[in-house]
């Protein structure tokens, strides 16, 4: 991948965060009330979420009901299935189906169903609405969970105009927790044998440690390598797609590491429309869940130009864990 560093992308959307104030987060169904509440008029909400009446199964396009009577003032989450997978962090990047719509309209707003695929953000670090960040961190895989985010805890008083929402809205989300990563993840699915004693052998441990890769005394390839180490079973990546991945480089001269996210310790996100063509191709058509190992050559990688840590001419050997795919 070239090397200036990775920028993680925010996410594409209504969920990305617009700079508004917030308050302290509530708890689940607070029953803290709003000066509507006090004064009687109007009526407040009975219940602190309104009902799912449609797609209730986890990854079902749901169907929520109009929110009965005044929202309350403060953040109200509510877990309406719980998983039993990883406990989501802060930091950590989580993939979910998604469904936003207006409390007093039901008017829906964005959702991911539809889209046919689970978008994907850093969770509690600012990346999307303080509503998100504050009510899904804690939460574990599998889990189906509904929101009311006042405005303070969504896009403040300025709202979002483009969508149709109202400085003054309160906004009602499903969302489906499908998974969690963060920088001890690895791949997940079958080994695959490494019989070609002309490649580098990549380590197939699964323990969020950086795998070993033994690159033999040997010419480099002159073509690109690509073969799968573990195989997962997720969707095939497309050269178009962006991924998030866990990777180790090293030099086929000599077997010096370069670059690795498990020293950093945090996950690369990118286009593959933005990185050498070694990656681009190398990845391309691989499955999600996978460990690949690619072996770039010169000309599809930095060819003459030299990097830090990589001499010009320089044949490339890495390993990566494709996490999941944007």
């Amino acid at each position: 991948m070239r090397r200036r560093s990775v920028l993680l992308a925010v996410p594409a959307g209504l969920l990305t965060a617009a700079g508004c104030g917030s308050e302290k987060a509530g708890s689940d169904k607070s029953s803290k009330a709003s000066p509507s509440e006090k004064s009687g008029s109007p009526k407040p909400a009975k219940e602190p979420v309104p009902p799912i009446t449609g797609g209730k199964e986890f990854g079902q396009k749901p169907k929520v009901a109009k929110g009965g009577g005044q929202p309350r003032s403060s953040l109200q989450v509510e877990t309406v299935i719980k998983g039993d997978g990883a406990e989501v962090a802060k930091g950590d990047y989580l993939q979910v189906h998604y469904l936003g719509q207006i409390w007093n309209t039901a008017k829906v707003f964005d959702n991911s169903y539809d889209r046919g695929k689970p978008a994907l953000f850093q969770i509690g670090v600012g990346q999307v609405i303080p509503g998100w960040d504050k009510g899904l961190v804690g939460k574990r895989v599998g889990s189906r969970v509904e929101l009311a985010v006042p405005p303070s805890e969504g896009y403040g008083a300025q709202g979002q105009p483009q969508a149709g929402i109202k400085g003054t809205d309160t906004l009602v989300f499903v969302v489906d927790i499908v998974d969690t990563f963060n920088g001890k993840s690895s791949a997940k699915g079958r080994t695959v044998a490494q019989t070609d004693i002309a490649l580098p052998k990549v380590g197939t441990n699964t323990d969020g440690k950086a795998p070993t890769i033994e690159v033999p005394e040997k010419s480099a390839p002159k073509k690109l390598v690509s073969a799968y180490v573990i195989e997962g079973d997720g969707p095939k990546v497309k050269a178009t797609d962006s991924v998030l991945v866990q990777y180790k480089g090293v030099l086929w001269d000599g077997g010096k590491e370069f670059d690795s996210t498990y020293k950093k310790g945090q996950l690369a996100q990118f286009s593959l429309q933005q990185v050498v063509k070694g990656w681009s191709q190398g990845l391309t058509g691989k499955k999600a869940g996978s460990r690949v190992l690619v072996v770039i050559p010169p000309d599809l990688g930095y060819g003459k130009q030299a990097q830090q840590g990589i001499p010009a001419n320089s044949t490339l050997v890495f390993s990566v864990d494709i996490l999941a795919v944007l």
